[in-house]
């Protein structure tokens, strides 16, 4: 057995991180957590109402 199954594992999920960095689920009532933690506390800074 050799551990390139392992690299080919790690380089997917380094895929999938990625992808869900940028994907916010519009249109869906469930959110992105990846993507969440990405941005982070922008959609607060940037709501009018907040400021």
């Amino acid at each position: 057995m050799s551990k390139q199954h392992t690299s080919t594992s790690q380089q997917r999920q380094q895929q999938n991180d990625r992808a869900n960095a940028l994907n916010n689920n519009r249109g869906t009532s469930g959110t992105n957590p990846t993507n969440a933690h990405v941005h982070g506390n922008r959609g607060k800074q940037l709501n009018p109402n907040q400021r």
